[in-house]
């Protein structure tokens, strides 16, 4: 489905950063989304958005799993 949405809609050179880092840089290269960062194990909705950017993050704030745009 990201096919369909517009600008970068994938980060895996972010995991292993901390996630405010993260967070910053995917708002600076795709301006038409929002950053979310989000704890590992933490439930969130399962709808599709090409405006939202899950950042799942460990204890530490580390982002665990890539970003990308859903």
């Amino acid at each position: 489905m990201s096919d369909e949405c517009e600008g970068k809609s994938s980060w895996p050179e972010l995991v292993g950063e901390k996630g405010k880092k993260a967070e910053a840089t995917i708002e600076r290269e795709n301006p038409l989304v929002n950053a979310i960062i989000v704890d590992e194990g933490s439930i969130v909705t399962t709808d599709f958005r090409c405006d939202r950017v899950w950042v799942w993050v460990n204890g530490d704030g580390v982002v665990t799993e890539i970003p990308k745009i859903g």
